[in-house]
């Protein structure tokens, strides 16, 4: 049932939430990848919009940054701690990794970042025990996205 108070955010490129019920998540995506977590006991969770799977060398930084994948779901794992729940508990979807240059002349010789971006998301889901319960990956284009809190839908348009 759809709350009254709708809190909406938006996530841009590199941006992570982690909230409760009565929140609605969207993002739009191209080559970056959406990681989705809901547990569906305690109506939490959130979504990330990565954008590489790590940080570039010698680009240290303190603070954790959802740009890379690899920080963003230390990030979830952070909030994981905080609420005290565990990876098994979790709906975990993955989106995006779509190619925006399919068809264009020379494309090729680039390295592909929106497959590096979904390789690398999946094997960090599995790495820190989470399961994936849905994923909407590759292929050409842009994909919406949109998780609701209080009931753990998400929905994507291409």
């Amino acid at each position: 049932m759809e709350p009254q108070d709708i809190l909406e955010i938006f996530l841009q490129p590199g941006e992570f939430y982690f909230g409760e019920n009565g929140t609605r998540i969207r993002t739009l995506l191209g080559s970056c990848v959406a990681v989705t977590l809901w547990h569906p006991n305690k109506r939490i969770g959130g979504m990330c919009h990565y954008m590489l799977p790590t940080r570039p060398r010698g680009d240290a930084g303190s603070a954790l940054d959802g740009r890379y994948a690899d920080e963003a779901l230390q990030m979830f794992l952070r909030e994981l701690r905080a609420t005290k729940t565990r990876p098994g508990e979790y709906q975990v979807k993955l989106f995006g990794g779509g190619n925006m240059f399919a068809g264009v002349a020379g494309a090729k010789r680039h390295l592909n970042i929106s497959d590096r971006n979904v390789e690398f998301g999946c094997e960090l889901i599995q790495k820190h025990g989470f399961s994936l319960a849905a994923q909407d990956l590759g292929g050409k284009g842009h994909r919406n996205v949109m998780l609701e809190l209080w009931s753990g839908d998400v929905w994507v348009r291409r």
